[in-house]
């Protein structure tokens, strides 16, 4: 069953005092003793209970009345988070160093992936197949045991507004998520998509109820696919700084923005031996083959001459001073990395992503949020997904120290659960 078409969830409990009726289920289970930070606005809250059932968090705050009979999970000095929801990721097509192995085997074990690291959702925008479907049509279970999975089928490429419209229409037979396009030339070393193309791919998917992320790299496109009522920027403006005009037309119609500042990083930090492939947090999950590869001199000279690399490496630059700018105007920000592709480290790049963004100049707060809260939001999942309120499918990491004070604490995740089950890490 598809997750959009469950039932509403239920009324928001008190995250102060809740009382629980009647006889728990087996599969309640009730974690004790946190330090809750819960995803929305409220202050963190102290020896914290949250009480989950068949699938769904029934209650989470202080005072909260566990049923009898439930298994109590102690989890007392650790601080519990929802889970990281990665609004642009991509899965199931990279071996090593190379495209083009989509399988179903793949989707799985990129899935794992990001579950291990705390990332319990990932919109992947692009390059999807039938496995990641039948992935994203099975995940509506209490029994989920990896990372949610949301799709938008293929990129779309159409040369023709009736070829746009065409593509459109197969996008929404498949039930996609969103419908994902690309506007850029690639530095100048591709054709770009024209308005008149992507104008008749928004046009048509609007028809079909359906919402259209945009890769983009220059502010001009930026202002176009606005203004032609794109619903999600997926990439940073990179090439100039955001200005009033654009801003006002985030605000107007709410449109949310994905940095991928770590899309910039990978571009160009293979030119040398990048100080994170000693950091233990990232051996643990990390392909040793792939390291190995990435660390051959004849490669990191390639890239370190590489012109498109040094030109990204600048636009990291500007996609920063743009993510301060859009936050401290009220744009909302979506987190996504960009991550799947080769080189890109699925769960790894996401907490380096959200340093990146503490870096830029926004809050461990604000930084937080954009991985939950207001991802879920910008996504249209926030019914089911991005908060520990009731009514929501849980979702949730146990850290050791707390994100709100640096979130470099992220890092200090010790235990990642869905629902009932336990995450191996």
């Amino acid at each position: 069953m598809h997750l959009r078409t469950l039932l509403p969830c239920a009324a928001i409990a008190s995250a102060l005092t809740v009382t629980l009726a009647g006889q728990p289920s087996s599969a309640t289970k009730a974690f004790t003793g946190v330090r809750l930070i819960d995803g929305t606005a409220r202050v963190p809250l102290d020896n914290a209970t949250i009480v989950v059932r068949d699938g769904r968090v029934v209650a989470a705050g202080a005072n909260v009345t566990i049923p009898a009979g439930a298994e109590r999970v102690a989890l007392a000095g650790k601080t519990v988070i929802p889970g990281l929801i990665n609004a642009h990721g991509h899965v199931g097509d990279t071996a090593g160093l190379a495209g083009g192995h989509y399988s179903a085997e793949n989707v799985m074990r990129d899935l794992r992936l990001y579950a291990a690291y705390g990332v319990t959702t990932v919109f992947s925008l692009g390059g999807d197949q039938a496995a990641g479907f039948a992935a994203r049509d099975s995940q509506a279970t209490p029994a989920l045991d990896r990372t949610r999975l949301f799709v938008a089928g293929p990129v779309l490429a159409p040369r023709s507004a009736d070829e746009a419209r065409k593509l459109v229409d197969d996008d929404a037979a498949m039930k996609v998520d969103i419908v994902k396009i690309r506007v850029d030339d690639n530095l100048g070393t591709t054709a770009k998509m024209t308005p008149e193309i992507y104008r008749a791919v928004i046009d048509e998917a609007h028809k079909k109820g359906l919402r259209v992320a945009v890769h983009l790299f220059y502010l001009a496109d930026a202002k176009s696919v606005l203004d032609a009522g794109a619903d999600f920027i997926a990439h940073s403006i990179r090439d100039a700084d955001v200005d009033a005009e654009t801003i006002a037309a985030l605000k107007k119609r709410d449109v949310c923005v994905c940095p991928t500042l770590m899309r910039e990083v990978s571009t160009f930090v293979y030119e040398s031996t990048p100080p994170f492939f000693a950091d233990p947090f990232f051996q643990k999950h990390a392909d040793e083959q792939t390291v190995a590869a990435l660390k051959e001199p004849a490669r990191q000279e390639a890239m370190k001459k590489s012109p498109a690399a040094q030109r990204y490496k600048t636009a990291l630059e500007v996609a920063s001073r743009n993510l301060k700018k859009l936050s401290d105007a009220g744009v909302t920000i979506a987190m996504g990395t960009d991550t799947g592709p080769p080189a890109r480290f699925q769960g790894y790049f996401e907490q380096m992503e959200l340093e990146l963004m503490a870096k830029a100049g926004l809050t461990p707060r604000q930084v937080l949020a954009s991985a939950t809260r207001d991802a879920a939001r910008c996504m249209k999942i926030d019914a089911t997904l991005g908060t520990l309120e009731a009514g929501k499918w849980p979702a949730l990491a146990g850290l050791t120290a707390d994100p709100l004070v640096d979130i470099k604490n992220r890092r200090s995740i010790v235990s990642v659960w869905f629902a009932e089950n336990r995450i191996g890490r």
